[in-house]
Parts: C-alpha cells; sequence; structure tokens
C-alpha cells in the first residue's frame, strides 16, 4: 500500500493552515487525495499546491469590507467565528466543564442561539484528524488554561438537530427522523473501515447505513452508535441532540402525540440513560422533558431553564455585547432603539436581548421592525385562541395594552396541557419567549409565581400579527385592512358599514357560536386596530355592564359599543326585534357613560342579535 499522510502532516510540511490543506482536498487540487470516513488521505509524496489567490493589498482594499458580515442563520461555528462577526460565548464551555454534568438540557426559546452552541461544543470536543484547536486560540476559553485546553478535540461526537423535523403525520416524521440519524451514522463511517467492531457489529451498522434497520433498531441507534465509537477510538461519546421536541410540538399539533413520545422515550433512553458509552449529554429545546416520561428514571439529567442562573448569558446577547456590536458598527446611537424594540427577555439574572432581531437589526441599516415573527411554528398560538376564555381573553388584552399579571409558571409544562390547564398557557407563552419576567417568586409547592408582561416593542406587534392571522377565520384580512382604514381616516359611517359586515360574515361560518367565539372576536379586533384602542369586555359602565367597548386612545377616533344577544330558530323579524333589544340596553343602562366622561363625541353602538347562521344588526350614533 502506498505511503500516505494527514491533514496536519501535509500542513506542517507545506506551511499551511489544516483548514486549508482539508480545502485544497475537497477542490481536488492535491492529485491522489482520497477521503477516508471523516478523514483525508494524502500520497506522502504529493507536491504542494500553487496558491493561485490574488494577494495584492489592493485588491484587499477594494473588494474586502471594512467590517465582518453579520451571521444570518449561521449555525455552523466554525463559520460563524471565523468569516463573520461572531460573540464569543466559549466560557459556556469553561463553565461546563467546571461542573461536568452527565446529561444537560438547555430550554430556550426558538433563535436564541441553541444550534451555534450546540454546534460550538461539537467543534471543541469532537475528536477529528484535523486541528480544531484554531477555532479557539483567540476565543476567552483558551486564555483560560491547560486544564481546559486539554479537553479539546477528545471526544468522539453524536450530533443530531431535529429543528426542521415538522411533518404532518407519523410516517413522514418517522421517516425524516430516521435520515437524519442514518446521516449521522454516515459521518461516522470510519467505523466501517476500521478493526475494531465485531463482524456483528458491523451488520448492525450496516443495517441502519444501508437503510435496512427497523423501528426497534433506530430507537436503539443512540446506544448502538456511541458504544461504536467508544470502541473504536477508546474513548466514551458525547451524545448532543439540538430542538429535541420540535417532532414532540408536531405531533402535539398534528395528532400522532403518543407515537412521537413512544420513539423519542426509547431512542434518547438508550442514548442517555445508564448508557457506559456516553460521556457527556447535551440537548436544547423549548419545554422540558420530566413530565413527557421520556426520560423516566433518568437521574443524571440537569435542567437549564430560562428561571435558572446557570449558564443564563450564553443563549441571547447581554446588554454589555449589545454595546460592543453597536460600537463596532458605528450604531452607539442607537442603543435605547435597540433596548426599545429588543430588550426584555431575563434569563436566570441575566437582561437578554433577542439575538435573531438585533442581527438583522444591524443588517438592515438599523431599521426597527418584528423580524423574530414567522421564524418557527404557530401553531400552539391557534391553539390557545381556540381555547380562549373570558379570563384568558381578558389577560391577553391586558397584555397588549401594557399592563403585567401574576400567574402560576410551571416550565415543566407539556403541550397536552395546555388545551387542559389554564395556566399552563401562561408557562408556554413564556418559555417559547412572548412573556417576560417582571418578578419571580416560589409558590407553596415549589413551583414559582410570576408577574409577567410582553418583553418589548416587537413582541407587541408580533402578539398583534400572528393573534391577527390565527383569527384569519374570524376576521377576513380584506375586511380588516378596510376596517384599519376607516378608523385611521376617521369615517365613521364607512366604519360602522365595515363592522357591520364583520359580524354578519363572521357568524354566518358557524351553525352556533358561543362565547370563545365572541371573546375570539374582541382579540381579533384588537390586533388588527394596531393598539388604537383600549378592549374592554363585560365592565361596568352607566348602570350595567356592557359585552364589548373599543375605547379609542386618540379620542378624534370613534368610541364602539357592542351588545350580544342569542337565541336559537328565530326567523328574520324575531332576530331583528332582538337586536333592537340589544341596542335599547346600551341606551337604557347608559353603556356610553364611562366614553362621555373622557370627552369622546362620536360613539357607534351595535345591537347584534345571531340565532344559528342569520344575524341582524341594529346601529346608531
Amino acid at each position: 500500500m502506498a505511503k500516505t499522510m494527514s491533514v496536519h502532516e501535509a500542513a506542517a510540511l507545506w506551511n499551511l493552515t489544516d483548514r486549508r490543506v482539508s480545502s485544497l482536498c475537497k477542490e481536488g487540487k492535491i492529485k491522489g487525495a482520497k477521503k477516508d470516513g471523516r478523514s483525508w488521505l494524502i500520497p506522502a509524496n504529493a507536491k504542494r499546491p500553487a496558491d493561485n489567490r490574488i494577494k495584492s493589498g489592493l485588491y484587499r482594499k477594494t473588494n474586502t469590507p471594512s467590517k465582518l458580515p453579520l451571521p444570518i442563520g449561521i449555525s455552523d461555528y466554525r463559520l460563524a467565528s471565523s468569516d463573520y462577526y461572531y460573540v464569543d460565548k466559549t466560557m459556556m464551555i469553561k463553565d461546563f466543564i467546571d461542573e461536568r454534568p452527565m446529561v444537560s438540557l438547555f430550554t430556550r426559546p426558538r433563535r436564541f442561539g441553541k444550534t451555534l452552541n450546540m454546534d460550538m461544543l461539537r467543534t471543541f470536543f469532537e475528536k477529528t484528524d484535523e486541528d480544531t484547536s484554531v477555532y479557539f486560540k483567540n476565543k476567552k476559553i483558551w486564555a483560560c488554561g491547560k486544564k481546559y485546553r486539554d479537553y479539546q478535540g477528545r471526544y468522539p461526537v453524536i450530533f443530531v438537530s431535529f429543528k426542521d423535523v415538522k411533518c404532518n403525520t407519523w410516517e413522514e416524521t418517522y421517516e425524516t427522523l430516521s435520515r437524519i440519524i442514518r446521516k449521522e451514522f454516515q459521518r461516522h463511517s470510519e467505523l466501517v473501515t476500521g478493526d475494531k467492531l465485531s463482524e456483528t457489529e458491523k451488520t448492525d451498522l450496516n443495517n441502519i447505513l444501508h437503510e435496512q434497520a427497523n423501528e426497534a433498531e433506530m430507537m436503539m441507534s443512540f446506544s448502538t452508535l456511541s458504544q461504536m465509537l467508544h470502541e473504536h477510538y477508546g474513548e466514551k461519546a458525547i451524545i448532543i441532540i439540538d430542538e429535541y421536541d420540535t417532532p414532540i410540538q408536531q405531533g402535539h399539533t398534528k395528532g400522532f402525540y403518543d407515537e412521537i413520545i413512544n420513539f423519542m422515550r426509547n431512542l434518547f433512553s438508550g442514548g442517555l440513560k445508564d448508557n457506559p458509552h456516553l460521556a457527556y449529554g447535551f440537548m436544547t429545546g423549548i419545554l422540558r422533558v420530566a413530565k413527557e416520561s421520556i426520560f423516566s428514571g433518568l437521574n443524571n439529567l440537569t435542567i437549564n431553564s430560562i428561571l435558572d442562573n446557570k449558564y443564563s448569558e450564553y443563549f441571547g446577547f447581554t446588554a454589555e455585547e449589545i454595546k460592543e456590536m453597536a460600537n463596532y458598527y458605528g450604531a452607539d446611537n442607537k442603543i435605547s432603539e435597540i433596548c426599545e424594540w429588543y430588550n426584555g427577555y431575563r434569563f436566570g439574572d441575566t437582561d437578554i436581548f433577542n439575538p435573531w432581531s438585533v442581527i438583522n437589526y444591524f443588517r438592515n441599516n438599523c431599521q426597527p421592525k418584528a423580524y423574530w415573527q414567522s421564524t418557527g411554528s404557530n401553531d400552539i398560538i391557534g391553539e390557545i385562541l381556540s381555547e380562549t376564555n373570558e379570563d384568558i381573553y381578558d389577560r391577553l388584552n391586558a397584555l397588549l395594552q401594557g399592563e403585567s399579571f401574576l400567574t402560576y409558571i410551571d416550565t415543566g409544562v407539556i403541550y397536552p396541557q395546555i388545551q387542559n390547564n389554564s395556566s399552563s398557557i401562561y408557562s408556554f407563552l413564556l418559555v417559547a419567549g412572548y412573556l417576560k419576567i417582571v418578578k419571580v417568586g416560589l409558590s407553596s409547592n415549589g413551583d414559582f409565581m410570576c408577574e409577567v408582561a410582553l418583553p418589548n416593542k416587537e413582541i407587541n406587534f408580533v402578539y398583534n400579527k400572528e393573534i391577527l392571522q390565527k383569527l384569519n377565520y374570524i376576521i377576513p384580512q380584506a375586511t380588516a385592512i378596510a376596517v384599519q382604514e376607516a378608523i385611521y381616516s376617521s369615517n365613521a359611517a364607512k366604519l360602522q358599514e365595515l363592522l357591520s359586515k364583520l359580524l354578519i360574515q363572521s357568524v354566518s361560518c358557524y351553525d352556533t357560536a358561543g362565547e370563545n367565539f365572541y371573546h375570539g372576536l374582541v382579540l381579533g379586533l384588537c390586533a388588527m386596530l394596531d393598539n388604537r384602542y383600549y378592549i374592554t369586555s363585560n365592565r361596568e359602565s352607566g348602570t350595567g355592564r356592557y359585552d364589548i367597548a373599543l375605547c379609542p386612545k386618540d379620542l378624534k377616533l370613534p368610541g364602539i359599543i357592542i351588545e350580544l344577544k342569542a337565541e336559537k330558530d328565530c326567523d328574520e323579524e324575531a332576530l331583528l326585534a332582538l337586536s333592537e333589544t340589544a341596542l335599547k340596553q346600551i341606551e337604557d343602562k347608559k353603556y356610553d357613560t364611562n366614553m362621555k366622561a373622557k370627552g369622546i363625541s362620536v360613539i357607534l353602538k351595535y345591537g347584534v342579535a345571531f340565532s344559528g347562521k342569520t344575524v341582524k344588526i341594529s346601529t346608531k350614533q
């Protein structure tokens, strides 16, 4: 067999970096270089390729940007830390090594840097032919001393991310999960050519590589692969699972929750529970897992939620990191605007900015807008709205009006609980990034009682947009836009016409409409009116309690009062009379008293009566 040398040996011989030699191999510029698993084998007599890259100072001056680009959507640590503006989070490695928990779970909202941090851990710990220390020598972790540097490049690593597993059926989900796992086996193809595995183990390996493994074998794949890596390298494996709960949320919303929970329970337990071939495990997600029974009996799991102080500064940007970034991009005068739009989160004892939104803000010439919306699935928001009752409506509306309230928070909330327990709604909204903690305290049973509010201006816009989108079945978008235009132009007559049309169209979609329907309708009005109104329901005014009132923040806009009546099997004449009764009730009980006291001169009054799919509306100004 012809003699060969490794990438590292070639780099030392030719005075190049390991990364440059690997790139030359990939580009086919080193004659005879062949891939062996994840490594390149280079003929020992290979010549150093000519470097045809342009090196003139003039070229660099005219073609290289003066500032590093921002890592929009970059989750590859090597790329982000080498070629982009990178906020150094490597001290997370030091904190881990100091504590060394067996299995760590980090729960954070979407787009808060979970995947990039997991790839950072993979790059630091993974044993490869490439000298990956070059990606850390100018980072904070490298200055911490030999104790920490000795962990670099030491372990075989299993790394999978489930962030894109968003299928509609269990069959599609299983196939996607199998493909991701199979791809990780392929990344460790050095096991096939190595001589450390038994024939039986190689048969198991080939079954997975060639799509011949059954579901039971796939559920044990983490256990299988970690054992093989341990035997091949003589070192226990690290298992990193990013966004573990994305398939679980999808299973909940699409109706295959039991199937996905059963698969995940066996997959994770095999790899992380009592696994003698496991060095350490890392996981990320939005929700914690204890109540999902995925890790029943697992006593080596350390949970790091948004309420915990440990690792609190490593997901998202701190105030100091924001100041450094603003200074680097010449935007020191924008700090207050960044705070108003993207600050407000509090993880443990650390104030945190939304990293996705801040990066997009700088990239778009410091234009403030809601960048975080539409970055993930909002199906749960729709589910919350479908279960809206009077208490939930009042609280969600209070949030949109800039208020806060005290609620019980369980960071171990699971998806099925959202439908059955109203308090779990706020727990989910908090861990998913839609709420912030104003104050936190312990309840009598050891859980948390938190005062919560909307974090910032961005999330206020997200609430408006996402709530409106989820209420499209109630409010046609074209009608909503027309209502906005009428309100902004103070066209009371047009507004009256559109609201009448809106109510008729809304109720006509349903055989029956109950209290939840009207709470949803009010939330929709709140969203589409873009915070131009204070929306209240079932409040006292005059000598009674009105159903719905929209009190304008700008006194030039009209006030709106809606009284609702419903009876079964009404003919048109009876329904018209019922609507007139509702309108008369507004007049008789003087529901407009509070608005008049505030100086609102134009008040639109709607008496609405419905029976099945038939609606009658009586109006008065």
